[in-house]
């Protein structure tokens, strides 16, 4: 097992008092420890590693017992958390939230019915719950996280809706995190990004991010450092074709929205090897398609979030699986303040007063949900679905036409062995078919195992392959995977041989940033009288990503609690007269 500025430990059966220790930094050389003292570990070079080792407790290491191998102790180490508290982007966020915590409690509290318990649907509850009033969230599926849920097999083995990694640049996760009280649940990884080599197979190519440096000379210095992907004539010509974008700011990104990736770059006269070694990787990470297709806008707001925030781009892992380890939390916290939760409840139907105003939501069960206001916060293909035939000649409604969600495939395979060319990080594989890619078993203390990998991979672009059989889309990454491993993974499984895969199709995930879809990103706050949406795909300056999921729902309690004498006065005309008398 190969990771990066990383440790991993376990005792393996027969071999109770060693210690396996590897640092990328020695290829995936280990330095063994054998000691009488059970808990005494040796580290070679140990000083490169930055920090001290910490273990965690059975519960956040979630291991199982597994065939050969005794009660399996897990000990990661990854990279201290950033100093994120103090930069303006966090600030922000954090008084945005105790904005919700600190508003005059109200005496009559709201009570917000919200659809949809993705990140949107609960930041939106949670921040509402904060506020003093009493959200009802219900989520049509048996799982919460909509676009970051996952499941259980019947090994207890976790896949997922798609790989997720918490960036530093993302301040209103951070600050949730820190809400919760769970910021322990993140697993910071070395400040790099790293490139797979298609014309060097088994190779990768880094940008590594100095910790000395502020930003943005930090992300100067990691490219200008990278020889291998691009060449000095290359970056020269990409810095002098971004410099409108530095000198113009947020205006010059915005006007951007017109324009593809492939387009701006051919504009700016930058060389079409630097869309092909470096933005096609980079837009089938952001939004899974690829740069002839992708809103340049998308790249720009993404390169000045991690090349202006000194630990913007760097990344982190859930220890485990979403649902548990992050959505619980938030239930618990809305629960705990009076908000209510409820799985297997599907949307059906908006019904509309005479008025357009909603009266109140038809389950598929066939109940009846009122409330004082109310949310979609469902993905912008499900709301189109369900939108009143009275609504859909509002601009506002009709705008949304645009917007339609992309096809994602996300792929797990467990292998019989442990691979070695692979690190505790997310990989750009720069492959035709897949986007990015991890070592799950390796950068996830929960999904830890120390005889086989895991890799998650993300199948991208997917429009063609969303209809295929499982089987077809395994058999094509495989064949990928023979590139990135090509001393241990064969298509025909000479080699590492397959244990068993899932296969998680999303038809319609987050929205497709293409040109000119930006003006079409609605507001949280509807034309519609108590009624407001909350998704990534609405107004929000962090476009389709977790980040932009947390702030839509903000944003959009934001709305409610700035409306409630308005809605508060709403709910009294609607009282029935029988109530208003007693």
């Amino acid at each position: 097992m190969t990771v990066i500025g990383a440790v991993s430990a376990a005792n393996l059966s027969g071999e109770a008092n060693t210690r396996y220790l590897w640092n990328s930094r020695y290829n995936g050389r280990c330095s063994k420890s054998n000691s009488t003292d059970s808990n005494h570990l040796a580290f070679r070079c140990s000083a490169l590693a930055g920090h001290r080792l910490t273990s965690p407790s059975r519960h956040n290491a979630g291991a199982r017992p597994r065939k050969n191998v005794t009660t399996l102790q897990v000990v990661c180490m990854d990279y201290p958390r950033p100093e994120l508290d103090n930069t303006s982007n966090f600030l922000e966020a954090a008084y945005l939230s105790s904005s919700f915590r600190t508003s005059s409690r109200p005496k009559d509290p709201l009570k917000v019915v919200i659809a949809g318990a993705g990140l949107a649907g609960l930041s939106t509850a949670k921040y509402l719950a904060d506020a003093g009033h009493q959200p009802i969230l219900l989520e049509a599926r048996d799982v919460l996280g909509g676009k970051v849920a996952a499941w259980k097999d019947d090994d207890g083995d976790w896949y997922e809706t798609g790989l997720h990694i918490f960036f530093g640049a993302y301040p209103n996760i951070q600050n949730l995190f820190g809400e919760l009280g769970i910021n322990d649940r993140l697993q910071w990884k070395e400040h790099s990004m790293i490139f797979a080599m298609p014309n060097k197979p088994g190779e990768f190519s880094r940008f590594d991010f100095p910790e000395a440096l502020p930003a943005p000379l930090n992300g100067i210095w990691a490219i200008l450092k990278n020889n291998e992907m691009l060449t000095w004539a290359e970056k020269v010509k990409f810095a002098i074709g971004l410099l409108p974008a530095m000198v113009g700011g947020q205006d010059y990104v915005q006007a951007q929205d017109s324009l593809s990736v492939k387009e701006w770059m051919r504009k700016q006269g930058i060389p079409n090897r630097v869309t092909d070694e470096v933005f096609i990787a980079m837009s089938k990470a952001l939004n899974f398609i690829n740069p002839d297709e992708l809103s340049m806008q998308c790249i720009l707001i993404a390169l000045n979030r991690f090349l202006q925030e000194k630990h913007g781009s760097k990344m982190a892992f859930l220890d485990g699986n979403p649902p548990e380890r992050l959505c619980m939390p938030i239930v618990e916290h809305i629960q705990s303040l009076g908000g209510q939760v409820q799985l297997n409840s599907r949307i059906q139907k908006i019904n509309v007063n005479s008025d357009g105003t909603v009266k109140y939501f038809t389950l598929s069960n066939g109940s009846e949900i009122k409330g004082d206001a109310y949310v979609i916060s469902t993905p912008v293909d499900i709301l189109k679905l369900i939108l009143p035939e009275e609504w859909k000649e509002i601009p506002y409604f009709g705008k949304l036409e645009k917007l339609v969600g992309v096809p994602v495939i996300n792929v797990h395979i467990w292998f019989d062995r442990k691979l070695k060319n692979t690190y505790d990080h997310l990989l750009f594989s720069r492959s035709s078919l897949l986007s990015v890619y991890a070592d799950m078993s390796v950068t996830c203390k929960e999904y830890y195992d120390p005889n086989r990998s895991m890799l998650e991979l993300v199948f991208a672009p997917a429009k063609d392959w969303v209809s295929r059989s499982d089987s077809e889309i395994i058999e094509a990454t495989m064949k990928e995977l023979t590139r990135l491993f090509p001393d241990e993974i064969a298509a025909d499984q000479s080699k590492a041989k397959i244990l068993k895969y899932k296969v998680v199709k999303t038809p319609r995930s987050v929205y497709k940033t293409v040109p000119n879809c930006e003006p079409c990103r609605p507001l949280q706050r509807s034309p519609v009288e108590g009624f407001y949406l909350a998704g990534d795909y609405t107004k929000q300056k962090y476009l389709a990503s977790m980040e932009g999921a947390v702030l839509s729902g903000k944003l959009c309690a934001q709305a409610i609690v700035q409306d409630y004498n308005l809605l508060l006065a709403r709910a009294e005309r609607n009282m029935p007269v029988e109530a208003t008398l007693t």
